[in-house]
């Protein structure tokens, strides 16, 4: 891979998704300024193939007059907030990752947002979830589960953030950061339901924008971690006053450029 495969994709994107530089709510905190000069070449040649497979995604969808949120919706009936879609959630059991999409926060940007999982049985063997002293139960056995994370989406199909969530807004078991992280390589979603390139997509997008990713759910141990500090009564997990963990605007285009002058350099 060489920067001149990505730039004729980029010579048309703009005008591809026409709502790249849609505005995002302010961070939680100051997010950090991501140098990927500083990382692998293996991991930007793999971030360089994702822009290019997500382009391609974005290519064949507009082709036929479809986008990302709309493939999740379609066949689904009425669109409620608050439901899952697809219904059921898409669950992949080779590789035991799962996702859904769905809406509930007043948001003008923000049409909806994908929440993606992994499942014990697609863990690291011997990974266990942190030890919880609370009286909420847990998932448990094959049934655990770790969000990993949250993508915003707009009403035209576009991802434009990326956040992390308390537990108890995913009802998962809480695994540190690290752990995580070690994960996610796992996610894949290597089937065609619902949609074929919304699930080549969406393994992309975790691949795409894997600095930011890890970056999130740092910052989401962080996080919770002050939190527990500043309330020492509180069960950390279950508060209902703590919800997004950690928040950072996105552009596909902008990451691809990012990119693709590292690898010119």
């Amino acid at each position: 891979m060489t920067a001149g495969v990505i730039d004729p994709f980029l010579a048309n994107f703009h005008a591809m998704t026409h709502n790249a530089n849609s505005p995002c709510k302010a961070s939680l905190t100051t997010p950090p300024n991501f140098d990927f000069a500083e990382l692998g070449s293996r991991q930007i040649e793999a971030m360089a193939d994702a822009g290019n497979q997500i382009i391609e995604c974005y290519r064949v969808l507009r082709k036929g007059g479809l986008n990302i949120v709309g493939e999740l919706l379609r066949d689904q009936g009425t669109f409620y907030e608050l439901e899952h879609y697809p219904k059921e959630d898409v669950f992949d059991d080779e590789t035991h990752s799962q996702y859904y999409y769905h809406t509930h926060r007043n948001d003008a940007d923000e049409h909806g947002h994908l929440h993606t999982f992994i499942r014990q049985p697609g863990m690291p063997d011997g990974m266990l979830p942190v030890t919880y002293y609370g009286e909420e139960p847990w998932p448990g056995g094959d049934q655990a589960l770790t969000h990993l994370v949250a993508i915003s989406m707009d009403s035209y199909g576009f991802p434009i953030g990326l956040f992390t969530t308390n537990r108890w807004v995913t009802g998962e078991s809480w695994y540190h950061a690290e752990n995580i992280i070690a994960m996610l390589d796992r996610f894949r979603i290597d089937h065609a339901y619902p949609s074929w390139p919304v699930n080549i997509w969406l393994t992309q997008v975790m691949i795409l924008f894997r600095p930011q990713v890890e970056w999130l759910l740092r910052e989401r141990d962080r996080v919770l971690a002050q939190w527990q500090e500043d309330h020492p009564d509180s069960d950390v997990y279950e508060d209902r006053t703590l919800d997004i963990t950690s928040y950072l605007p996105i552009n596909v285009e902008a990451q691809i450029k990012d990119i693709v002058a590292v690898m010119a350099d």
